[in-house]
């Protein structure tokens, strides 16, 4: 772990603590606190199926939240931007065009 990928988990964990008890179900709120457990301890996302899936399941999510209306992009953009941070050299995954 580096100390750049602990502060992106930081920064996701304050995002859930101020948007997630009115923003988001708390099902949402666990599948990003398990994705981001999972990034931050993965070594090579190349290798670690389950940490691909975790991030792409959290961009769906944002990309719904968008969709639905329930947030703006610029902060679903942030919280995938940070979540993608918390793993090893991840690329920031895109949201779909709304």
């Amino acid at each position: 772990m580096t100390p750049e990928r602990a502060h992106a988990y930081r920064r996701v964990l304050h995002t859930l603590k101020e948007l997630g008890p009115s923003k988001l179900q708390s099902g949402e709120q666990e599948l990003i606190r398990d994705a981001v457990d999972n990034l931050l301890f993965t070594h090579d996302l190349s290798e670690d199926a389950e940490a691909r899936e975790a991030l792409r399941e959290v961009r769906t999510l944002a990309n719904t939240l968008v969709e639905s209306g329930r947030w703006e992009r610029a902060t679903a953009l942030h919280l995938v931007d940070d979540v993608s941070q918390c793993g090893p050299g991840v690329a920031v995954p895109a949201l779909q065009a709304a």
